[in-house]
C-alpha cells in the first residue's frame, strides 16, 4: 500500500475503490454475490456487485467522517463463477412459482429454489469463517437479501451475544416466502431460528410488513424495531434524530454485524431497488446512525450491502444512480467499521 496514491485515477480493471490489495494483507476482505433467485418483485439485484465496483472506482478514497477506510487494506474477491450459475438455475425454477403467487407444500421448483440457497449459504459461510480467522473484516456484497444468511452464523459463531443492526423498509421475519426457505423476505426468521449466537436485533427504517410479522417483533424479546413511522414523525417535529438513533443503538450488544438492505433508504437514493416503498432513511440520517454506532464504542464484525439494482439489464459501466450511492454507502459502512476496530 505504500505506493498507493488515494488521490490517482483508478486503474481499469482495478478491484472496489480503485484498490488492489492481496487478501493475506487485508483488514477488509468483499465477496461480490450476483445471486437474487427469489426476488419477489422487481429482479437485476445480481447485477449490484459488478455495477457497485465499477461505480466505486471514482469514489474519493478521503472520507469527512470517516477518514482514510482505504488504509485499512480493501480486497475483493474474484466473483466466483458458481454463484452466477447457482443464480441461474434457481431463478428458472423460481420465477414460474413467483408468478403463479407462490408455491405449494413439496412443490419439487421451490425445493430446487432452496437446494441453490443451501450451496450459497455454504459458501458464504465458510468464506466468512475463513475470513473472521485472518481477523479481517467479512464484507458480504449482495445480491438479494437472502445471500448474506451463511455470513450472519458466521460471525454469530465466533461472537456469541452478537447484535445484529437491520437497516430495511421490510422486517424480513416471513416464514418460507413463497415457498422459499432462503427468501430474500426471511433472512431474519431464519438467522433468529438457527443463529443461537445471536442475541438481540434492532431494526431501523421498517415500514412495510405483514400482521404475523408484527406479532413475530411483539413476542419475541430478541427483536426492537424503530418503524419509520416513528421516525418520520420525529423528524417532522424536529425532534433530535441522533438521540433516537443513540437510544437504539444502545440496545445492541458490544460486537455488532451489519445488515443493510438499500430499501431501507428513500427511494430517490435507490430507484432500482427490488421492492422500493415510499418513506425511509434519508442520506445524512444514515450517516448520523453510523456515527454513533462507532461513538457509542461499539465493534462492526461484519458487514453486508443488498438489493443494489441498475436494472434488470444491468449496467457493467457502474453509471446507474443505484450504483453511485451503493458504492458510497459501502464506502462508509466500511469506514465505521474500520473506525470501530481502531
Amino acid at each position: 500500500m505504500a505506493s498507493f496514491d488515494p488521490d490517482a485515477p483508478a486503474a481499469p480493471g482495478s478491484g472496489l475503490f480503485g484498490l488492489d490489495t492481496p487478501a493475506a494483507s487485508a483488514g477488509v476482505r468483499v465477496l461480490p454475490v450476483p445471486f437474487d433467485a427469489t426476488t419477489s418483485y422487481r429482479r437485476g439485484a445480481a447485477h449490484g456487485p459488478a455495477a457497485v465496483i465499477a461505480a466505486s472506482r471514482q469514489v474519493d478514497l478521503f472520507d469527512l467522517r470517516f477518514g482514510r477506510p482505504w488504509r485499512a487494506g480493501i480486497h475483493t474477491a474474484p466473483l466466483d463463477p458458481h454463484i452466477a450459475e447457482w443464480n441461474e438455475a434457481a431463478s428458472a425454477a423460481a420465477l414460474p412459482v413467483i408468478a403463479a403467487g407462490g408455491s405449494e407444500p413439496g412443490d419439487p421448483r421451490a425445493a430446487r429454489v432452496d437446494e441453490y440457497g443451501e450451496r450459497l449459504n455454504r459458501l458464504v459461510h465458510d468464506w466468512t469463517a475463513a475470513t473472521l480467522s485472518d481477523d479481517a473484516l467479512p464484507v458480504v456484497l449482495g445480491g438479494d437479501h437472502s445471500v448474506p444468511f451463511g455470513a450472519i452464523v458466521a460471525c454469530a459463531e465466533r461472537h456469541p451475544g452478537l447484535g445484529l443492526l437491520h437497516l430495511d423498509a421490510h422486517a424480513d421475519l416471513r416464514v418460507a416466502y413463497e415457498g422459499f426457505r432462503w427468501s430474500h423476505a426471511s433472512i431474519l426468521h431464519n438467522v433468529l431460528e438457527q443463529a443461537p449466537g445471536v442475541e438481540r436485533v434492532v431494526q431501523i427504517g421498517v415500514r412495510d410488513l405483514g400482521e404475523r410479522e408484527r406479532e413475530r417483533i411483539e413476542a419475541d424479546e430478541r427483536i426492537t424495531t424503530l418503524f419509520d413511522p416513528e421516525w418520520g414523525r420525529a423528524r417532522l417535529e424536529g425532534s433530535d434524530l441522533r438521540r433516537l438513533a443513540r437510544e437504539h443503538v444502545e440496545r445492541l450488544p458490544d460486537l455488532v454485524y451489519l445488515t443493510f438492505d438499500v430499501d431501507g433508504l428513500d427511494p430517490s437514493l435507490c430507484p432500482g431497488t427490488g421492492t422500493p416503498v415510499p418513506g425511509g432513511l434519508l442520506w445524512h440520517e444514515v450517516m448520523a446512525l453510523l456515527e454513533e454506532l462507532v461513538a457509542s464504542g461499539r465493534r462492526v464484525v461484519g458487514c453486508d450491502l443488498c438489493e443494489v439494482s441498475p436494472g434488470a439489464a444491468g449496467d457493467p459501466r457502474g453509471e446507474s444512480w443505484d450504483a453511485v450511492v451503493g458504492a458510497r454507502l459501502l464506502y462508509a459502512m466500511i469506514g465505521a467499521a474500520v473506525a470501530g476496530r481502531g
